[in-house]
């Protein structure tokens, strides 16, 4: 590989996920992710400055705990 090709890691590989990607993982709307960014209990967000990113197993684990009626 030269220095000029970029190597893709797969999402369920990386370790945080833009809200881009967040949102294709899980079918989760991005202005939903940003509400649930918005709440501190939530603590599956780092903040990189202004980005948000999503910590990928911390947001599964939510994903896996959480319910709707």
């Amino acid at each position: 590989m030269s220095c000029s090709e970029k190597y893709e890691v797969p999402i369920w590989h990386k370790p945080t996920l833009t809200l881009e990607e967040a949102s294709a993982y899980s079918g989760i709307g991005i202005n939903k992710l940003r509400t649930l960014c918005d709440n501190p209990k939530n603590k599956f967000v780092v903040w990189n400055g202004t980005k948000r990113m999503i910590k990928r197993e911390a947001f599964e684990t939510y994903l896996n705990s959480a319910y709707s009626f």
